[in-house]
């Protein structure tokens, strides 16, 4: 075992960025990031779990959602495997930051800033790009000038793993801050670069033999969790897009490959949520990560 809990799981991140003790960690990160033209004084938790307007509506739980001293809005996402509409879905959680602020009675619909962090373990395959740029910083602006629209919603989406300095390359905060996240689990020591205060605090709060044996089996089970998803999609996925090449080729024509590569994401899904859900994945994960309604969940599960 190692000695540092894994970040990328679901109890490690919220062990390290989710507590309320440790919130001056995720304000250090998230002022990395740098959002201009803010600099984050204090941070707030507010609720994960967001409700539609109506009782059908779909709702947004979210891994972290805070709130500065300004009442701008910050939604932390960690994203372990891909997932074909992340980035819809992050425009999505960003409109329930956006409607909240109504105001009843008279209001000018002056809005605070909404800001969405995406931390990727995995590549966007569908996503154009230098194949070196681990963040993709997206705003709104005009197409021709380039020149910022509107500077009070932005999107930044992090690739981990294509970052890949070196610990004698780490200049910046969030050089160090993204080093953390790829290497925590497989360092032995504190990297002298990462000495001060708030790197401390966050080795000391990732240290295995700091957590009593309930904590500790509780991380074995998200860290197993974590492992069983990446493998059960790894497996699923590329089964599911090979069978749809395959039964696509019948006879040639174009609408036997549409109707192919339908068969094969339909087998795919089903077999995907069933394995997943032998793994005790809850059928919100499970939603989430393959995109299907919770309905379309319970359907292939047949369960009420």
């Amino acid at each position: 075992m190692s000695r540092y809990i894994n970040p990328f799981t679901d109890f490690g991140f919220k062990k390290l960025f989710g507590e309320q003790a440790n919130i001056d960690i995720l304000l250090d990160f998230l002022n990395a990031l740098e959002f201009h033209p803010i600099k984050i004084e204090k941070l707030t938790f507010k609720t994960h779990e967001k409700l539609g307007e109506s009782i059908i509506d779909r709702k947004a739980i979210f891994d972290l959602y805070c709130e500065d001293v300004q009442g701008n809005r910050f939604i932390v996402e960690l994203q372990r495997v891909q997932q074909e509409f992340f980035k819809d879905r992050a425009l999505y959680y960003s409109t329930f930051a956006i409607q909240e602020q109504a105001e009843t009675g008279k209001w000018d619909y002056q809005l605070a800033g909404v800001y969405f962090v995406g931390i990727l373990d995995f590549t966007l395959t569908n996503h154009i790009s230098n194949a070196d740029k681990y963040i993709h910083n997206v705003v709104l602006m005009e197409k021709e000038t380039k020149i910022i629209f509107y500077d009070k919603l932005e999107y930044k989406y992090i690739e981990i793993p294509k970052f890949n300095k070196k610990e004698d390359e780490l200049v910046t905060t969030l050089d160090k801050w993204l080093y953390f996240f790829k290497y925590l689990s497989k360092l032995e020591n504190i990297p002298s670069v990462l000495n001060n205060e708030t790197f401390i605090k966050a080795f000391d709060i990732a240290e295995m033999t700091h957590m009593d044996s309930e904590k500790k089996l509780e991380y074995q089970a998200s860290l197993k969790a974590y492992r069983d998803l990446h493998v059960i999609l790894d497996e699923h996925f590329n089964r599911g897009e090979i069978k749809g090449r395959e039964e696509g080729k019948i006879e040639g024509r174009e609408e036997g490959k549409i109707e192919g590569e339908s068969i094969g994401i339909e087998k795919r899904d089903i077999e995907l949520v069933t394995n997943m859900y032998k793994k005790s994945i809850s059928l919100e994960s499970i939603s989430d990560l393959t995109n299907l309604s919770i309905e379309r969940v319970k359907e292939i599960l047949s369960l009420e």
